[in-house]
């Protein structure tokens, strides 16, 4: 079953091919079926294995793709609502870095929060999409608006 929001992206056209810039089916699969509110997880390559939800996983070399990589491919298609990370996240990074993660985000909100509470969301979310990034807490939830 073609869900609507492919059909939105390919035009309405279920005998078109999708033309956004997302390339990994599985990828494209998961976020067509975050709806308003639901959340979703990027995280590093470290970050442990959730039976409870579906991993999407995008690593290939330590450090390709980054989390800021893997939110620039798909910021413009997803209604970013508000973001979570753990507080350790700006403890542990210089100013640079956090910009980077802000910059990628496009200015959304976000709420950072020890780290153990930070992972008791992860099991409500729709998915996980692991990058190979290598920041410390740098895994972030993105709720859709």
């Amino acid at each position: 079953m073609i869900s609507i929001a492919l059909l939105r992206t390919c035009g309405g056209n279920p005998a078109s091919m999708i033309t956004t810039k997302i390339l990994n089916p599985h990828l494209v699969h998961l976020l067509s079926r975050i709806r308003h509110t639901n959340t979703l997880v990027i995280a590093d390559y470290a970050f442990p294995f959730w039976t409870e939800i579906e991993t999407v996983d995008l690593t290939l070399l330590k450090g390709i793709p980054t989390i800021p990589q893997v939110l620039d491919s798909f910021v413009a298609e997803f209604v970013v609502g508000p973001v979570f990370m753990a507080k350790e996240f700006v403890e542990s990074n210089s100013d640079e870095k956090q910009a980077e993660f802000r910059n990628a985000l496009g200015g959304a909100e976000i709420t950072f929060e020890p780290h153990i509470e930070f992972k008791k969301r992860v099991p409500k979310s729709i998915g996980l999409v692991r990058t190979a990034d290598t920041t410390p807490y740098g895994n972030l939830i993105i709720e859709s608006a």
